[in-house]
């Protein structure tokens, strides 16, 4: 059964590629499209089942690559006889499958059916082949690093507090990134007394939107903070969330797994799928970036307040979750305090979450204002301006649950 190509090649051997392609036994040209624009629009009418693109084609992108996939579109690369910048610049956007503009119509038969073989695999290495190791010493770590997401629902309840200090303690045993991935309030840059203007995030998405993102490229825009802490600070304005597209975000992730051994980051409160609030199901989404975290993580911390009403609302936010690719919830029940529920904090909420939700295995962090605000007004971690306070021995008990059977990690599903 012969296979329909629609093809954007931006270069002077178009014709001869496309005539090659045409003597193929197995593919036929469907489309020959004048730019990306053209090619997309192609894709979604159905015009095709494999894409062919040119390392010169304007606009080129991962968020595009992700779009032919999403209508069923298998991309494969071209590029002229001894382009290797080109072929670099397609294999970093996840292309598997490059094809040389020079090769006979067999040897285009032969690459093109290879393409479904190699769908979906592992992504290549960087171009300093530091894919899959650590910066640092170049040697393979023996597993990739654990993706630690921590979310919770809206009104405050301290996913912040709870994911820099809670990255602070894993940097003490084993190096760690902290991401910040809030779309709405991004924070961590102000909590650690970092420029909120550094590019972070949005430079290392931008990168991989254009296939440049390394593991070099990576830890220069996630600078250590403090041995063993590297910070990949948040987008400084709400108004920028469009930067986050779920693509990037999750090669940002993937290539974090080789930078460090634990990678902890800082979600939104929102997981609705707004694409289904917008008539461009194609859009960029705000709450793209939360669901990524919690789809590519291995393991989820959910932070809820100890307070009637932040209760409720961890209740039914660990319901919700229900609905949303993500590990099994650990539980942090934050600001625990008699005033709010009564004598025995601890037991009366474990009781009643028990009860009336099925939660068990939670973890309880006492309230703490005072130490909190020194160490915000410093920019400091817990661990280092109040090391022997509870709230910060109750997060180091929290990291030694995912620090203690390092290397041999695995991932928590429901």
């Amino acid at each position: 059964m012969t296979r329909q190509v629609i093809a954007a090649l931006d270069a002077s051997w178009e014709s001869e590629l496309v005539a090659a392609v045409e003597g193929t036994a197995g593919y036929t040209v469907a489309r020959r499209c004048a730019d990306l624009a053209d090619l997309l629009a192609a894709a979604a009418a159905g015009h095709g089942e494999i894409a062919l693109v040119s390392a010169d084609l304007r606009a080129l992108d991962r968020p595009a690559l992700h779009e032919l996939a999403s209508h069923g579109v298998e991309a494969a690369g071209v590029v002229g006889p001894g382009d290797e910048p080109g072929e670099l610049r397609l294999r970093q956007l996840g292309l598997q499958v490059v094809l040389r503009a020079d090769l006979a119509s067999h040897e285009i038969d032969d690459a093109l059916d290879s393409l479904e073989a190699v769908h979906g695999g592992p992504p290549p290495t960087g171009p300093d082949g530091l894919a899959g190791g650590h910066l640092d010493d170049g040697a393979a770590p023996p597993t990739p690093a654990t993706v630690i997401a921590v979310w919770g629902p809206t009104g405050a309840p301290g996913r912040t507090t709870v994911a820099v200090n809670l990255a602070a303690e894993l940097a003490l045993r084993e190096p760690t990134l902290l991401v910040d991935l809030d779309t709405y309030g991004s924070s961590i840059a102000q909590v650690l007394g970092l420029l909120d203007e550094a590019p972070g995030v949005a430079a290392a998405t931008r990168a991989a939107d254009q296939g440049g993102l390394d593991l070099a490229g990576l830890a220069r825009v996630a600078p250590e903070v403090s041995p063993g802490l590297r910070v990949l600070t948040g987008i400084p304005r709400a108004g920028r969330w469009t930067e986050l597209r779920a693509p990037s975000v999750a090669h940002v992730l993937a290539t974090a797994r080789g930078l460090v051994s634990f990678v902890v980051v800082d979600c939104g409160f929102a997981i609705e799928d707004d694409e289904e609030l917008s008539y461009d199901t194609l859009a960029p989404r705000r709450n793209a970036a939360t669901l990524t975290a919690l789809e590519e993580a291995d393991e989820l911390v959910v932070v809820g307040t100890a307070d009637p009403i932040g209760l409720q609302r961890l209740v039914r936010a660990v319901q919700d979750l229900a609905s949303v690719p993500s590990p099994r919830a650990r539980v942090v029940v934050n600001r625990v305090r008699p005033t709010s529920v009564g004598p025995r904090p601890e037991r009366r909420i474990a009781e009643a979450l028990g009860r009336f939700a099925g939660m068990d295995d939670l973890t309880f962090l006492p309230l703490d204002q005072p130490t909190l605000d020194s160490a915000v007004f410093a920019g400091t971690t817990l661990a280092e301006s109040a090391p022997q306070s509870a709230l910060r021995r109750a997060l180091a008990t929290l990291a030694d649950g995912y620090a203690a059977p390092f290397p041999e990690r695995r991932r928590r599903r429901r």
